[in-house]
């Protein structure tokens, strides 16, 4: 049995936590709209027009916080 103590993962940023949760978001909305694709039924076009514009607002966030993030780990090289 090993006594070494288990290191902890380090805290991720506010930044990261974003970028993270806008991935996840962005993830559930494209299983949501596959799911939607897979049931073929030709009166879900609303439900699937409804789905891009989902997916492409999720997108628009995780795009804004990589941005953000790469911005903070790019201020933090400089100091």
């Amino acid at each position: 049995m090993s006594t070494k103590p288990e290191r902890t993962p380090p805290q991720l940023s506010n930044a990261e936590q974003e970028t993270e949760a806008a991935a996840e978001r962005l993830n559930t909305q494209i299983e949501a709209a596959l799911a939607s694709v897979a049931t073929r039924n030709p009166d879900d076009a609303g439900e699937l027009e409804a789905y891009a514009d989902r997916i492409e607002r999720s997108a628009r966030d995780l795009s804004v916080a990589l941005r953000e993030l790469a911005r903070r780990r790019r201020n933090t090289e400089d100091e």
